[in-house]
Parts: C-alpha cells; sequence; structure tokens
C-alpha cells in the first residue's frame, strides 16, 4: 500500500510538472516576442512584458481561445505561478533596495532631490485620494473604508518606476548629469515612502482597523531597524571581500539569496508580503558601487527573463478588461488616469523649473517620474491578494501602468531632444567646477 501511495504521489507531482513546464514556456515565449516588439518601437522591454501577460489572460487569449487558455493555465498550475512570482518579486525588490543610493554628490543636492521627491508624491498622493474618495461607492469592496479605499489609489499613483528610470538614464549616459541625480534621488525617495504607506495600509487591513494593525505595524518597524542597524552591519565584510577581489563567489550568492529569502518569510509571517522583507533585504546589502554591480551582474538576468514574465502572467490572469467596460467605469479610469498623469508630470516639472532647470529638463523628468512600470503592478497586486481592492479598480491601475510606462519615453525625447540630451550628457562627463567660497 505504502508503495501505491508513493506511485500515486510521484504520477501526481509528475502530471503537475506536465502541466507547469508547457504553461512556463508560453509564458517566456510571449514574453520574449513582446519584449522584442516593444524595442522595436523605441519603448522599454519591461513594457512588451506587461503587454503579454494582459494578453495572456482572459481578456485577449481567453476571449479568442477560451478552451485552450483553460488547459494552458488550469486552476492547480496558477498556485504554483503565484509561488514562482511571488519569489521573483522577492528577489526583484532586493535588487532593487540594493541598488538604491543616496548619497549627495554636490552641496545641497539632498535638498533638491527631496523638494522634487515632494512634488512626485504629494500631488499625485492627494489627487489619487480624491479620486478614490469619489469612486468608492463605484469601485470599493464593502469591507474597505473610504479612507483606506482613497490613501490605496494615491499610494500607487505616487509611484515612480525606479528601476526603468535608472536604466534609461544609464543607456543615455545622463546618470551622473545634474537632472539624472535628482531624478533618482527622488524617485527611490518616492518609492520608499510609497512602499511605507502600502505596509501600513496592508497591516490596518488585515488587522481589522489601527488598533488591530499595531501589532503588526510595529513588528515590521523592529524588523526595519534590524535589518538595517543590525543586519547590514555584519554584510560589510562581504562587499569588502567583493571590493577586493570583485566577484561574488558562492558563498556570497548563498548569502544573498538567503537573505531576502528568510526577511521575506519573516514579513510574510509578520503579515505585510514578502517584498517588503525583500526591499528591506536589499537595504542592508553593501553600499559597494563593486558590490552592486556584481549582485545585479549574477542574479538581475535570471530574476528579470525567468521570473518576472510569471508575474506578468499571474497579474494578466486577474486582468478582466472587459469588466471596466460602460460609461461609468470609463469614467472612472479616465479620473483615476488623469489624477495619476497630472500630479506626477505638471508636479515634477514645476519643481524642477522652481529649482532652476530650464523648462526642457523640467517636462523630460517630469515624463521620467511619470512611468509606473512594474512597480505599481507589485503594489497593486498585493491590494488584491489581500483583498483591499476590486478586480476593476485592479484591471483599472494595469491600464495605468502601462499608458503611463508607455508614454514615458516618447513624452522625454518630446522634452528633450537628441541634441540637447547630448550636450547635458557632455556635461555630466566634465569635472565639477569648484564652488566659491562663502567664508569671510
Amino acid at each position: 500500500m505504502a508503495a501505491q501511495a508513493q506511485v500515486a504521489a510521484a504520477d501526481a507531482n509528475l502530471e503537475l510538472i506536465l502541466k507547469v513546464l508547457p504553461a512556463l514556456v508560453v509564458i517566456l515565449l510571449t514574453s520574449a516576442v513582446c519584449g522584442r516588439l516593444a524595442l522595436m518601437a523605441m519603448q522599454p522591454r519591461v513594457l512588451g512584458e506587461m503587454v503579454a501577460g494582459v494578453l495572456l489572460g482572459p481578456t485577449f487569449f481567453g476571449w479568442l481561445f477560451p478552451g485552450a487558455q483553460a488547459a494552458l493555465f488550469p486552476p492547480d498550475v496558477r498556485p504554483v505561478l503565484y509561488v514562482l512570482s511571488t519569489i521573483g518579486l522577492t528577489l526583484y525588490m532586493f535588487l532593487v533596495g540594493a541598488g538604491l543610493d543616496h548619497g549627495a554628490r554636490t552641496p545641497g543636492e539632498v535638498g533638491r532631490a527631496a523638494a522634487l521627491a515632494t512634488s512626485g508624491i504629494v500631488p499625485s498622493l492627494l489627487l489619487g485620494f480624491g479620486a478614490g474618495l469619489l469612486l468608492w461607492s463605484t469601485l470599493s469592496r464593502p469591507d474597505v473604508s473610504p479612507v483606506e479605499f482613497a490613501l490605496f489609489v494615491g499610494g500607487a499613483l505616487s509611484l515612480t518606476a525606479f528601476p526603468m528610470l535608472a536604466r534609461i538614464l544609464y543607456e543615455r549616459g545622463l546618470q551622473n548629469s545634474p537632472i539624472g541625480r535628482l531624478t533618482l534621488l527622488a524617485a527611490s525617495v518616492d518609492d520608499a515612502l510609497a512602499w511605507c504607506l502600502l505596509a501600513v495600509l496592508t497591516a490596518t487591513h488585515l488587522g481589522s482597523g489601527p488598533g488591530g494593525a499595531l501589532p503588526t505595524i510595529v513588528l515590521t518597524a523592529v524588523f526595519a531597524v534590524v535589518m538595517l542597524k543590525v543586519v547590514a552591519p555584519l554584510l560589510r565584510p562581504l562587499g569588502a571581500s567583493v571590493a577586493r577581489t570583485g566577484r561574488l563567489g558562492p558563498t556570497g550568492m548563498y548569502v544573498v539569496v538567503l537573505v531576502p529569502l528568510t526577511a521575506g518569510w519573516i514579513t510574510d509571517w509578520i503579515g505585510v508580503y514578502a517584498v517588503f522583507g525583500g526591499f528591506f533585504a536589499g537595504l542592508a546589502m553593501p553600499r559597494d558601487p563593486a558590490f552592486r554591480e556584481a549582485l545585479h551582474g549574477r542574479m538581475l538576468d535570471v530574476v528579470s527573463t525567468l521570473l518576472l514574465p510569471v508575474f506578468f502572467t499571474f497579474s494578466g490572469l486577474n486582468t478582466q478588461l472587459g469588466g471596466i467596460a460602460g460609461g461609468s467605469m470609463l469614467l472612472a479610469f479616465a479620473l483615476i488616469l488623469a489624477a495619476g498623469f497630472c500630479g506626477k508630470y505638471f508636479g515634477c516639472a514645476l519643481s524642477m523649473r522652481a529649482l532652476g532647470f530650464g523648462w526642457r529638463e523640467s517636462y523630460a523628468v517630469g515624463a521620467l517620474m511619470n512611468a509606473r512600470g512594474l512597480m505599481i503592478l507589485i503594489f497593486i497586486n498585493i491590494g488584491l491578494a489581500q483583498e483591499m481592492i476590486t478586480r476593476e479598480l485592479f484591471a483599472m491601475l494595469v491600464l495605468v501602468a502601462v499608458l503611463t510606462t508607455a508614454g514615458a519615453l516618447p513624452l522625454y525625447k518630446l522634452a528633450l531632444p537628441e541634441r540637447h540630451e547630448r550636450a547635458r550628457a557632455d556635461d555630466a562627463d566634465r569635472p565639477p567646477r569648484p564652488r566659491a567660497s562663502t567664508l569671510p
């Protein structure tokens, strides 16, 4: 009997593998094709991968070939995709956290970045909050309060696609230019604040009110302090070793994989989702440029090529665009899109202009900060998993992610054509001139 049970279990496992592998093959092929098409259209690859996830969902693939989609993504395959996507998100947010650099290189840069970050998050948060209050009765779940719902919408709209923004600036050689440095610093602050807001909202929602959420919030704060004040110093020798040898060896790889996964497990146990653990694990990593380069070189391609497309598809399987058809739903979507676009684009542009930059640079930064990319998808997937939002709002925010990401690069190039961009890149390569002394 025991042998028969083992054979049956082995057959069940084999059957599951034979279901999961074809799904992964289709996901990766679709993502590769759509990513290539996005590059041909002068868009970032991640936009094509986001679209691939939507295409594999019920709106397109499920509508054209419902039988094939049901066979490719049966109910017992979806939990496997969820696990893979959660691991991928945890490691991706770990890499995002490890890549953040909040250091200033010129006097006053932190203050200017703080002003830009404020202009990037506050208008979007306020406009999104107002839109959320207006749409609460139309789009919200009945067990979510108007304030919680409105804060979620505002928080989602205040995000910036920091990794995509960094890639655009590095590809153009602008990462060390004044606008490049300010934009990277401001975007990292915006995203960190938005994740903190989501952690509080998640804890409040799962705790049945602010009082019930207090233990979760306290445990999250303790976890963050331990990661940044205890774990981070323990990891500094690893950074020094990589800086000395120029490589991240097998032992180091075990460390940099175990730390974010363990941190994700702890934050899941606390009740604020694994990606927060991955993000704080990244912040605790050594800040040496050589370590960051080695870490991203070893991990980013695997995470981006294998695990993130699974996440995009899992999001696409939950995206039913047909649910937002109709006059009232389309008006609600237009309001959310307008709030998100205007808050980031004009808020950041006006702030840059007030900081002394020209209109070209100002609108270029507004366009870059307005891209939301993968970050908003992670944000809203957490909201959907924790039952804070409806599938209709989820679908709307997926469209906001696609449209704002697609518009970022064209609007940037419109504001800052190549000849102007090249001049700023040349300025970034020149050593800074010494500042006049202010001493008497």
